[in-house]
């Protein structure tokens, strides 16, 4: 399909004659060019030709490879050329009608406004709410900032006019024209908000499990705590539940830790000391492979010599820094703390975990030089990192978008990390229930006796569920059974995509059914309706009224532009 970029087409027509209003050109529509091409990039090359007819007279183009905007042919009026006195009231009159080109602060104020000449800040709020975006968005600091100051100094601290609000938003106009104009993965954000509402619900009902009582503190969470919460890669949010409530990581920070640490040192170097297969055992289990290597860093013994490999002539202190600060940067610098009761309450019951790492000692596992008891202390440190689901959303939404964290736009790991660890998620993260989680949920996740269940959809979104009881392999009853039911509504599974499945919802098509690419079809009627021109310019037109090949011709003509001398 033909598209193109509706802000870079109303640059360039602007810019092909500057500062010239639509009215003018209105006004010399007799000496009007004979045609104004537009073209775009192409994903393949079905079209190779643009024809635009205006007065009988065509215009071909060649679209092959390349972009063209706007492009001027003979007879067009120059912005230089002197315009007769006469004409002066006319023009006067005709721009005060049509104006020049709306910008994008204009398009974006009236498509809120509704035709009304101000606007209560709170309908702007609310508008952009419904976007998914949240006002303490780190992006749209600069926005939010001014709207403050502004509605301060105006006389009733509520109202906006078309001045002020484009005073407000011109800081973070592309973010939020990309938001209004449903650009985001999910375009319809309330309507999958309201189906994950439903899928909480359903959850919500369930009973069953228990709350780990081996980790004293863990056994203090009441059952009835359940939350779900969720980040796209454009920075939507949603949250249900109690997500506010902080938790425990436990093993959930497994796939985070190696991250890091593929981050820093490669992946050659990190699987010279751990395996990359599912071991088919328990996750605490004394038991290496046969190069006696963990099988994964997503066990206990494998995620033990991985800690090992993070700042490793450092201290604890520093490396307990480090690590924390790189979680805060996936977090987007949202809550990321420690509960200092849980590690005490961790290394007083970490038998189980000191015999592992005495047998990993054993067998020559960690570097040299490692000191053990002193790895055992990081670990059980960074399984007491404490987050909301709010903030491990993020987390996850930022192995969904490649290592850039998408509130804040910044690079935290190298793709090679973020590959490695969602491969190695997809495999080994749900314990012994990893084969039938792939198999049935079909996406990277890993569990954590707290009860959550970090779930990453690339390119998408990334989730975080929690409810502390726990099935009898360790995981949480209700975020398996919400994660069921997600990929159940939605065709999120890696292989829902096949040709000829079963259709399932697709969120990222606007109305469920179509996807909205980040460049719009070329329509002009559309675009006309979008810049509140009234009368008809652009129409599209059949090839064969051209006889021209229907396969690789677009072909538009212009008419009717207007009432003007």
């Amino acid at each position: 399909m033909l598209q193109f970029r509706a802000s870079i087409v109303l640059k360039e027509l602007i810019q092909t004659s500057p500062k010239r209003s639509f009215s003018d050109i209105i006004r010399h529509k007799k000496t009007l060019p004979n045609a104004y091409c537009f073209s775009a990039a192409y994903r393949d090359d079905r079209i190779s030709k643009l024809k635009i007819v205006y007065n009988g007279r065509p215009c071909f183009q060649p679209l092959a490879g390349r972009r063209f905007l706007c492009t001027k042919t003979d007879g067009a009026i120059e912005p230089t050329e002197p315009v007769k006195k006469d004409e002066t009231v006319q023009e006067a009159t005709a721009d005060k009608k049509a104006g020049i080109l709306p910008s994008l602060e204009d398009l974006l104020f009236y498509s809120i406004a509704e035709g009304q000449e101000r606007i209560p800040a709170h309908k702007f709020i609310t508008a952009l709410k419904a976007t998914g975006l949240r006002t303490g968005d780190p992006r749209l600091k600069e926005c939010m900032d001014m709207l403050k100051v502004t509605l301060k100094s105006t006389a009733d601290g509520v109202m906006l006019d078309r001045h002020l609000f484009k005073k407000c938003v011109q800081s973070n106009i592309v973010l939020l024209t990309q938001a209004f104009r449903k650009k985001f993965v999910i375009p319809d954000f309330q309507t999958f908000a309201s189906n994950i509402d439903t899928l909480y619900e359903k959850g919500r009902n369930l009973s069953g499990g228990l709350v780990a009582d081996y980790i004293p503190q863990l056994a203090k969470f009441s059952p009835d705590l359940w939350a779900v919460s969720l980040c796209t890669v454009d920075g939507q949010r949603h949250t249900v539940g109690d997500t506010k409530v902080p938790f425990c990581l436990q093993s959930c920070v497994k796939p985070l830790k190696y991250a890091i640490a593929v981050h820093d040192h490669g992946t050659e170097y990190v699987h010279r000391f751990i395996g990359k297969e599912p071991s088919g055992l328990r996750f605490n289990k004394l038991f290496l492979d046969e190069d006696d290597k963990p099988h994964n860093p997503m066990v206990n013994a494998g995620a033990i010599v991985c800690t090992s490999l993070i700042k490793q002539r450092a201290g604890n202190a520093e490396k307990f820094d480090y690590v924390m600060n790189f979680l805060k940067k996936m977090a987007g610098n949202e809550y990321v703390g420690f509960s200092n009761a849980t590690f005490q309450s961790e290394r007083e019951s970490g038998d189980r975990n000191f015999a592992i790492g005495y047998y990993l000692k054993e067998k020559k596992c960690f570097p040299d030089g490692t000191d053990m008891t002193a790895v055992l202390d990081f670990y059980f440190q960074l399984c007491s990192i404490e987050v909301t689901c709010e903030s491990a959303s993020v987390m996850a939404a930022t192995l969904a978008n490649g290592g850039f964290c998408p509130i804040t736009g910044e690079r935290v790991l190298s793709p090679e990390a973020v590959r490695n660890t969602l491969s190695l998620m997809h495999s080994c993260g749900m314990y012994d229930f990893s084969g039938q989680f792939a198999f049935h949920v079909g996406l990277p996740a890993k569990s954590g006796v707290a009860g959550g269940i970090l779930l990453v959809v690339p390119n998408v979104m990334g989730i975080m569920c929690w409810s502390p009881p726990l099935d009898k392999l360790g995981n949480s009853v209700r975020g398996i059974q919400f994660c069921t039911d997600l990929v159940s509504l939605f065709n999120f599974h890696n292989y829902d995509n096949l040709r000829h499945f079963a259709k399932k919802l697709d969120p990222r098509r606007e109305g469920g059914d179509q996807r909205q690419q980040i460049f719009g079809p070329l329509d002009y009627e559309s675009l006309q309706k979008e810049l509140a021109l009234k009368d008809t310019v652009w129409t599209k037109v059949s090839p064969t009224e051209c006889n021209e090949d229907s396969a690789t011709t677009v072909v538009y003509r212009m008419e009717n532009v207007g009432d003007g001398n």
